[in-house]
């Protein structure tokens, strides 16, 4: 019953790859440009609140997810789409939402910087450990025979080198980074839209024949992801912002490398592309619609 999806690709020459990962490169070089190396220290300000945040991201995320994969039974690429979701780190709009929500940006940013710079070492392993925890997944890591070694590289490549590379030029080049700041910042995110948006489109027939599917199984992932980190903030009692945050830090996660690490490992795995990119797309609308509720019905 699963052969429906199996071995639907989308096929990438190596130019290809390597356009798709110098975009996400810049992408992530861009977001860097606005960051500090003071902000890790933010992580020392809020110690029991980015304690609860990274347990969220690294921990309940993973579990949840792979709860959700055993109780809905998805196909298995759909389902390994999801747990590589839930594998990748936190999405830089999350910065912006949790402004919108009147959260504590300053705890946004120091996590996000914190899960992008550990991605190279924690996204390989945390996609091969929880992947193995479902047999059906676990049989696709083996068929691929998936490189953590490799992995990690091409994460630190495309995801840590540039957000260095860009806090560097950002604390060397100030005034010109003032400059290009706001248009880089601009071009970065329609860059990254372009990639989750050419994603979907380059599944798009599939996306339509199994759309029903993977629009529920997204929407139960990133609910379910929103609510436990909810549940987290409050039954710990860090504060109504500090809530905020770390909400919406779990349930946006960065799709875009996501889709790079199909195409790179994966060879272009439809069923994993469409719930990565949708993901992508609805993570957009879901933190925005939490931020305005957060807002208005759970202030600071």
């Amino acid at each position: 019953m699963h052969d429906d999806l199996t071995g639907i690709a989308i096929k990438f020459n190596q130019d290809a790859l390597n356009l798709l990962n110098f975009v996400l490169a810049f992408i992530m070089f861009g977001v860097a440009l606005s960051l500090r190396a003071k902000d890790f220290r933010n992580l020392i300000t809020y110690p029991k609140s980015a304690l609860f945040g990274l347990l969220s991201q690294y921990l309940a995320l993973p579990l949840i997810t792979i709860l959700l994969v055993y109780l809905l039974k998805p196909h298995p690429v759909l389902g390994l789409g999801m747990i590589l979701v839930a594998a990748c780190p936190g999405g830089n709009v999350s910065n912006f939402f949790t402004f919108l929500a009147k959260g504590n940006v300053a705890l946004s940013v120091a996590l996000s910087m914190v899960s992008t710079i550990a991605a190279f070492l924690l996204t390989p392993f945390q996609l091969q450990f929880w992947g193995s925890f479902n047999s059906d997944t676990a049989a696709l890591l083996q068929e691929v025979n998936l490189s953590p070694l490799k992995t990690m590289k091409v994460v630190a490549i495309i995801l840590v080198v540039p957000v260095l590379l860009g806090m560097w030029f950002s604390a060397k080049f100030p005034k010109l980074t003032l400059k290009i700041q706001k248009p880089v910042k601009v071009l970065s995110f329609l860059l990254l839209i372009g990639i989750i948006v050419g994603g979907l489109m380059a599944n798009w027939s599939l996306f339509l024949e199994h759309y029903s599917k993977v629009v529920f199984l997204v929407l139960a992932h990133n609910s379910a992801a929103l609510a436990v980190a909810f549940a987290i903030g409050l039954l710990s009692g860090i504060g109504r912002a500090a809530t905020k945050t770390i909400t919406i830090e779990t349930a946006i996660q960065n799709s875009g490398l996501g889709l790079v690490l199909i195409f790179n490992f994966f060879d272009g795995n439809g069923g994993m592309a469409i719930i990565t990119a949708w993901w992508g797309i609805w993570h957009i609308i879901s933190g925005f619609v939490v931020s305005q509720l957060f807002r208005k019905f759970y202030p600071s």
